[in-house]
């Protein structure tokens, strides 16, 4: 099988980067408030349902601009489900979901939600495994790059600097010529990242990130993520609850598909519902 083959095949299978064929933003960047202190994210009395089970029940949830927040909750708690609505995947039965004042997220594709600037790390990375680290990026571009057009043309050294510069935020400028199957599991997990943020999102969803890493993977992945905010808005659905202390300044705790509970973690540590239905666990 030729390389090209390789690469329609994985693009078959890996739907979630369709928005990388797309060449220009649904909605330019400037069209949000990006102040710092602002909301990004918006979400009030959102209802999902599913054969009659509350996944989210009357969820309001607010994001601020450049903030990383954290999201707890035992299992069915809705954290995932939260992750579809603000992408698209999942349309809630009741509720508004807005980014900045006026992107109502429930009636836009999910193509059109990544590339008005919402990124969306999931839990198993997705790479292209035959090509190497800044090939991954390179097809990860945002702008009219797209897979098939990078086939046929060369960088400009503003993209090839961009590109590196990517790969040094993430930590794999040393290993941008390995190919991405031969990564660690946690590289591969930063290059996903780096991949995400080729598409300039405003707003990074970021789904359990340290699951199967090393130690020392686990400590620089929190170190990128507290790097990322300020100049993104990071969210974090993790379960490891040391991480979490790591890198939190706001955690949120969904139980039921609503928020139990909300503040620093000291708080919500001490918070006596939360011990009793998460961290008494």
């Amino acid at each position: 099988m030729s390389a090209l083959d390789n690469l329609r095949d994985t693009f078959r299978r890996d739907q979630v980067f369709d928005f990388m064929r797309q060449g220009t933003r649904a909605v330019a960047p400037g069209q949000l408030d990006s102040s710092a202190g602002k909301n990004i994210l918006y979400l009030e009395d959102i209802t999902v349902s599913f054969d009659g089970f509350k996944a989210l029940n009357d969820l309001t949830l607010y994001i601020k601009t450049g903030e990383l927040r954290c999201i707890i909750g035992p299992n069915g708690a809705g954290k995932s489900t939260m992750m579809d609505v603000i992408t698209g995947k999942t349309r809630p039965d009741s509720g508004t979901c807005f980014f900045g004042q006026t992107l109502d997220l429930t009636a836009m594709s999910e193509t059109d939600i990544a590339m008005a600037g919402i990124g969306r790390k999931f839990q198993k990375p997705t790479v292209f495994p035959e090509h190497t680290a800044f090939e991954n990026l390179e097809l990860a571009m945002n702008g009219p790059r797209g897979p098939w057009h990078s086939l046929f043309t060369r960088l400009s050294g503003e993209q090839k600097s961009w590109i590196e510069d990517t790969l040094a935020t993430v930590g794999l400028l040393e290993d941008r010529h390995k190919v991405a199957g031969l990564l660690s599991h946690g590289q591969k997990q930063w290059l996903e990242i780096g991949m995400v943020l080729m598409q300039k999102p405003q707003l990074l969803l970021v789904d359990e990130p340290i699951a199967g890493m090393t130690r020392q993977e686990v400590e620089r992945t929190g170190e990128l993520l507290k790097s990322l905010a300020g100049k993104h808005s990071v969210v974090v659905v993790e379960h490891d609850m040391e991480f979490i202390r790591s890198i939190a300044s706001t955690v949120t705790v969904l139980h039921q598909g609503s928020v139990l509970a909300e503040g620093t973690m000291e708080q919500v540590q001490n918070d006596p519902k939360v011990i009793e239905v998460y961290l008494g666990e």
